[in-house]
C-alpha cells in the first residue's frame, strides 16, 4: 500500500488550490488524483472570460485561469496521476483508485481531500414525457461538444432551464450560427447570475420564459419540435397555454448536484439540501481528517470562491496531519437561519477553532428586495447587512470575526435572519 499525508480527489480548480496551499503551508506528501487527460477540470471547456477577477485580479478565460493552478502545482512539483478513477474510501482514509498503468492500488492517507466538482441533473429526473430521440444533450455536454471536440450538436435549439450554462450556451451556441429560439424555466426566476442574463440572453435577443417547462418532445430518430407550457404555483402545467417549437435539439440545464458518492461510501454526513457534506468551520466533514471544498460541498456562482474555499480546505488539511487542529465537537455551535437562506457553509462553527475571519455563504429560497441580513451571537445583533436584490442564482455571503465572540464565551446559537427593511 501507498502512504501519502494528503489525498486530494479531483484535478480541478478546487483540488488544484487545495495542494498549491497545503504545498505553501509546508506539506510536501500530497497527491492528487484525476479522472480527465488533464488538470483543470470543467474549465478547461469553458472557453468564455470572466473567471479570476477575485483571484488574479484580471479577466480570464477558464483554460487560463486553469493554467495559472496548474502551472503552480508543475512548479511546486506537486505529484498528480491523470487518467485515474477513484472508486472508494474508507472511514480510516484509505483510497482505492485504478488506471491503465498501475491497475487497482490503495493509498493510505493521512488527511483527504474531497473535491470531485458536480454533474449535471439528468432528464430522467426531471420525468419530460416523449420520446427519447437524438438531439437531446445537458448543457454541459453540448459545451464540451462545441468547444473541445469541434462539433455542432444542432441548429435549431430549445433550452430547458436557466443555470449559468445554459445561459452560456445560448449565447455559444449563437455565436457559432444555431438559432436558439427559446430558454424556459420552471422557476418564477432564473436559475444564473445576473450577467449572464444580460450578457447571453438580453444582447442577442433570446427570450427567456420563466414559470415554462417542456411538456412534450416530438420525433423518433431525432427531436423535430418541443411544446412548452405555463406552469403554476404548484409547478403543474396550465392546459390552454402550450406553444410549439420547431427545432432539432433540446439542451437540458436544470441545475448542479455535488458528485458526492465517493463522500457517501466514506461514511460522511450529506445535507439533504445541498447534496453536499456537512462542514465545520475547518471545512472538515463527519469524518474526522476527510475535508471538502468547491462544488462537491455546493454549487458556486464563481471559481474564484471554489479557490479560496479550497485553499482553506488545503491549509485545514495541512494542521489536521500535523496535529495542530483541534479534534472534538463540544464546542459546536450549528448555525441556524431564518427568513430565506436554504443553508448555510459552514454548518457548525467552534468559535474556539476559527480563524480570525470566517466567511459563511448561503444561499435564498426566492427573490427577495429590500432585506437586512443579520446575524445575531444568541440574541445579540452582530452583523447588519441591506441588500437590495438576493436571488436563488447568487451566492450570498457573511463574515465572521473572532472578536465578535469575545463577549460570548458561552454562545449557544448562531443565526442568519433575513429580516424586514
Amino acid at each position: 500500500m501507498e502512504n501519502y499525508n494528503i489525498v486530494i480527489i479531483g484535478g480541478g480548480p478546487a483540488g488544484l488550490a487545495a495542494a498549491v496551499a497545503a504545498y505553501d503551508a509546508g506539506e510536501r506528501s500530497i497527491l492528487i488524483l484525476e479522472r480527465d487527460s488533464q488538470l483543470g477540470g470543467i474549465l478547461n471547456q469553458c472557453i468564455h472570460n470572466g473567471f479570476g477577477l477575485h483571484t488574479f485580479k484580471e479577466e480570464l478565460t477558464g483554460p487560463e485561469y486553469a493554467k495559472r493552478y496548474a502551472d503552480q502545482v508543475v512548479e511546486r512539483n506537486i505529484e498528480y496521476r491523470l487518467n485515474t478513477m477513484v472508486m472508494d474510501i474508507t472511514e480510516e482514509k484509505v483510497v482505492t483508485a485504478m488506471n491503465r498503468v498501475d491497475g487497482m492500488f490503495d493509498i493510505q492517507a493521512k488527511a483527504v481531500i474531497l473535491a470531485m466538482g458536480c454533474r449535471e441533473r439528468s432528464r430522467g429526473a426531471l420525468n419530460i414525457p416523449g420520446y427519447r430521440p437524438a438531439g437531446i444533450y445537458s448543457a454541459g455536454t453540448a459545451q464540451r461538444l462545441v468547444n473541445i471536440e469541434g462539433y455542432m450538436p444542432g441548429r435549431k435549439v430549445v433550452i430547458l432551464g436557466s443555470g449559468d450554462i445554459g445561459l452560456i450556451m445560448a449565447r455559444r451556441m449563437t455565436l457559432e450560427g444555431a438559432e436558439v429560439q427559446v430558454v424556459a424555466e420552471l422557476m418564477p426566476y432564473s436559475g444564473g447570475l445576473k450577467r449572464n442574463i444580460v450578457q447571453c440572453l438580453n444582447d442577442f435577443g433570446i427570450p427567456l420564459k420563466l414559470s415554462h417547462t417542456v411538456v412534450d418532445i416530438q420525433g423518433k430518430e431525432r427531436v423535430t419540435g418541443v411544446t412548452i407550457a405555463e406552469v403554476d404555483n404548484r409547478m403543474k402545467p396550465i392546459p390552454g397555454t402550450e406553444e410549439f417549437y420547431e427545432c432539432d435539439t433540446l439542451l437540458l440545464s436544470c441545475g448542479l448536484l455535488p458528485e458526492n458518492e465517493l463522500s457517501r461510501n466514506a461514511g460522511v454526513e450529506l445535507s439533504r439540501i445541498t447534496n453536499g457534506p456537512t462542514v465545520n468551520e475547518s471545512l472538515e466533514t463527519s469524518v474526522p481528517g476527510v475535508f471538502a471544498a468547491g462544488n462537491v460541498l455546493h454549487v458556486h456562482d464563481l471559481v474564484d470562491f471554489v479557490s479560496e474555499e479550497a485553499a482553506a480546505a488545503g491549509r485545514n488539511a495541512v494542521a489536521f496531519v500535523n496535529g495542530e487542529l483541534a479534534q472534538g465537537t463540544d464546542g459546536e455551535i450549528a448555525l441556524t437561519v431564518e427568513g430565506g437562506p436554504r443553508y448555510t457553509v459552514p454548518s457548525t462553527i467552534d468559535p474556539k477553532k476559527m480563524t480570525d475571519q470566517l466567511t459563511v455563504r448561503f444561499r435564498v429560497g426566492s427573490v427577495m428586495q429590500n432585506k437586512w441580513v443579520n446575524v445575531y451571537i444568541d440574541d445579540e445583533k452582530v452583523i447588519r447587512k441591506k441588500r437590495v436584490v438576493m436571488a436563488p442564482g447568487e451566492m450570498e455571503e457573511v463574515v465572521l470575526k473572532k472578536s465578535m465572540f469575545e463577549n460570548h464565551a458561552d454562545a449557544k446559537s448562531i443565526s442568519i435572519r433575513v429580516e424586514e427593511a
